[in-house]
């Protein structure tokens, strides 16, 4: 008894001394959420008025501008990269779906286990989807077994664009700068830039279209070079890949929803084909884009939260390019898909709105998907074009 009333005592203290660090940890987030909002305001505002400074500049003017421009960009994604270890508001969709609940992951560890788990989450669903269109297709020929798969695409779908969400206020998101392990020296050094920018901005709406404030502010910059890291800003998830997979949930909620009939069965094996499509294509995309992705980690050119994408992004350029006519086939057979919806629409038996609605539908995934990936893949070839004009 005696021993176990010292461990119960010695519980009792840990656990004081647990809520107390608790209590400080949340005052520390509560401070550094506090002064980064009221820096990202002053940044804001240099950037206001340097815009309307640019007006009247000269041109070695505005190439100073321009550097201090980019100087800014650097220190509000420097921000954005803090925030992503301090708690935040909720966006809209998860405050419907989960309230206002805090979802940030605070260590990296974490990040990384939840951002695997993703991964295996989307591996997984993959392979019992493609199974399931399989049996649909080829075996079970009942109504019943068509509408437990388009549910379970509805979940898939759902899910994917909620652990998305948490990715997404994790770092993951679709314009965001690599992450940075911010050393004292570095932000020290940050530090002292920014008490010069504060009081540069007092002084910059009377000074700044003088030589002077010019000469000033090319001070600041020349003084802080020695401290700025070089950034590297990369997409990690592309906006309509995020977007497209909302698209998806609705369109397999009116395929649930679409009673049996005449016009169901006339779509229904060409939807069947498409889905088995579709789950190979995506298997095949997590395969080898894993595979790349580790690689370019491996060599420090991609980040550890970067995830897979059911699309085609630039830094698959070399390597996975052979999934590009895949990726244009499925592309276009989401065309061909609307196509034969807005034929049976015009049928004389068709009374379902759900024909019409998957029509649009499936025209809006296939011009989202084709001109994402044509831009990506123009945007590269231009690219490559311009390095090779330069050698």
């Amino acid at each position: 008894m005696q021993c176990l009333s010292v461990r119960r005592e010695t519980t009792c203290e840990t656990h004081k001394v647990y809520r107390q660090k608790l209590e400080e940890l949340n005052n520390l987030q509560a401070s550094c959420s506090s002064s980064i909002r009221k820096q990202k305001r002053k940044l804001k505002d240099l950037k206001y008025s340097l815009q309307r400074c640019k007006h009247t500049s000269n041109p070695e003017e505005s190439d100073l501008i321009q550097q201090i421009n980019t100087q800014i960009k650097d220190r509000q994604n420097v921000f954005f990269d803090m925030e992503a270890y301090l708690p935040k508001r909720n966006g809209l969709y998860l405050n419907l779906v989960l309230g206002n609940v805090n979802v940030t992951l605070l260590s990296n560890q974490a990040k990384f286990a939840y951002k695997d788990e993703y991964e295996k989450f989307k591996l997984y669903l993959t392979i019992i989807l493609l199974l399931g269109a399989v049996a649909c297709r080829f075996i079970l020929h009942y109504r019943v077994t068509d509408e437990v798969f388009n549910f379970l695409l509805v979940w898939y779908y759902c899910t994917l664009t909620i652990r998305e969400s948490i990715l997404i206020s994790n770092g993951s998101s679709n314009l965001t700068s690599r992450t940075l392990s911010c050393s004292p020296q570095w932000f020290l050094s940050f530090c002292k830039y920014w008490r010069i920018v504060r009081l540069v901005l007092a002084e910059l709406m009377t000074r700044v279209q003088s030589r002077a404030g010019f000469m000033l502010l090319s001070h600041v910059v020349d003084s802080d070079k020695s401290c700025v890291r070089s950034w590297d800003f990369q997409k990690r998830i592309k906006g309509w890949w995020v977007s497209h997979h909302y698209v998806s949930t609705f369109l397999s909620g009116v395929m649930l929803t679409w009673p049996d009939g005449l016009m169901y069965q006339m779509f229904r094996n060409q939807f069947l084909a498409f889905s088995i499509f579709q789950s190979c294509v995506q298997f095949l995309q997590y395969y080898y884009q894993s595979g790349c992705l580790y690689r370019l980690r491996a060599l420090g050119k991609r980040n550890h939260l970067d995830l897979t994408v059911e699309g085609f992004q630039s830094w698959m350029w070399r390597g996975l390019t052979f999934l590009l006519p895949f990726l244009f086939f499925g592309h276009f057979w989401q065309l061909y898909n609307a196509i034969t919806l807005f034929e049976l629409s015009r049928h004389t038996e068709c009374k379902e709105w759900q024909v019409f609605v998957l029509a649009l539908t499936f025209l809006l995934l296939f011009l989202g998907n084709f001109l994402t990936t044509l831009k990506v893949v123009h945007t590269k070839l231009q690219k490559n074009k311009a390095e090779m004009k330069k050698l």
